[in-house]
């Protein structure tokens, strides 16, 4: 009996949920699962947006956090511009103050406010694009000097997680570099010598062009501005066309300054230059640490060992041999006849004696 009312109240229970699961929705045909899953229309929309090469952004620190964020401007002309994002939208009649508004209640955009809000020495307005912003208290949007941040984690694309594969590849392939075939070494070498190079001339290139504008005409031109930029995206890194100078034009004494300061640089550098025996010492130098690097294998390295080997066991033997490659024997080794150390020495001497009395008579003769 216990068993059977079990089973009932089970039963009422389950009858009872399915109840109210179709009170809840009795109009829809797809499950409460389903439905749970659907992503929300806004939260596609904002990807959209986001993804949209068209609207302007840039990156900050928000509170210790990278963001990427866009001006209200700029979003209200992105929309006018492009009227077939809104199809994603149930209501495509929605302006873009409502669905910024929206964007801001669902916590998908937050509004934020420049950190340095006064004027730096010599400019005359604040920067375009701050690279420092906190949160604004009102989160309601608006035109007028108001940035707004992506709140939510970008989509990473394909390139992104093929590049996390191939780092770990990358550094086994640096730290097996010693193995490589020398052609590959070399290869590697010139590819590398040749970026740095590169790099190095580039910026030597856009400094010159910056000094030489800056003295002579008093403007401020950077080609290539965002090539030092720590938060530029890899899009903004190799922008080439250079920002326009806002700032005030810089004195004609302080511009003589500089152009003094430049000069001076100049020949204390060509006189302080290494000569050619200095520079070839360098060279060489260099080279032979190249060398070194290139040219050396597991082969050359077990062949050095074995060298080093042989040679300490060469010097712990005694050293029993003539000058003609010829092998001393223990006969010469021992003094014949049962002679003493003392009477070999003896003989060994008086030799010695006799030869330099002959090298002395032949020196007196020949000065005769």
């Amino acid at each position: 009996m216990k068993k059977s009312g079990g089973a009932e109240k089970k039963r009422v229970r389950r009858s009872s949920a399915a109840i109210q699961n179709g009170a809840r929705d009795p109009n829809s045909d797809t499950p409460p699962r389903r439905q749970a899953a659907k992503k929300d229309v806004f939260q596609l929309f904002a990807e959209k947006v986001r993804d949209h090469k068209d609207l302007v952004s840039r990156w900050a620190v928000l509170q210790e956090t990278r963001v990427e964020y866009f001006r209200g401007k700029d979003f209200t002309s992105f929309l006018r511009n492009h009227p077939e994002l809104k199809d994603i939208l149930e209501d495509r009649n929605l302006e873009a103050e409502d669905i910024a508004d929206v964007l801001l209640k669902k916590n998908l955009l937050v509004r934020c406010d420049r950190v340095v809000k006064t004027l730096r020495p010599g400019k005359k307005k604040l920067s375009t694009w701050p690279a420092h912003l906190e949160i604004f208290s009102d989160q309601v949007f608006s035109e007028n000097d108001a940035f707004f941040a992506w709140t939510f984690v970008k989509r990473r694309p394909l390139w992104q997680t093929l590049l996390s594969f191939f780092w770990p590849v990358l550094t086994l392939a640096i730290c097996l570099f010693p193995v490589y075939p020398h052609r590959c070494k070399l290869l590697i070498l010139y590819s590398c010598a040749g970026l740095l190079l590169l790099f190095l001339s580039l910026l030597l290139f856009r400094a010159t062009i910056f000094g030489v504008l800056y003295i002579i005409l008093g403007k401020r031109v950077w080609f290539f501005p965002n090539i030092l930029a720590e938060e530029a995206t890899l899009r903004e890194l190799f922008r080439f066309w250079p920002k326009k100078d806002e700032e005030e034009r810089p004195k004609w004494t302080t511009r003589l300054f500089y152009a003094l300061v430049a000069v001076l640089v100049i020949l204390l550098l060509r006189h302080h230059a290494p000569d050619e025996a200095a520079r070839a010492r360098y060279q060489k130098r260099v080279s032979n640490i190249i060398d070194d690097v290139l040219e050396w294998s597991p082969r050359l390295a077990l062949s050095g060992m074995m060298e080093k080997q042989q040679t300490v066991v060469n010097a712990t033997e005694p050293d029993n041999d003539f000058e003609d490659g010829s092998k001393m024997s223990s006969e010469d080794v021992a003094p014949p006849n049962g002679m003493g150390a003392e009477t070999v020495s003896d003989e060994h001497g008086a030799k010695d004696t006799e030869n330099m009395e002959d090298i002395d008579q032949q020196k007196h003769h020949d000065n005769i």
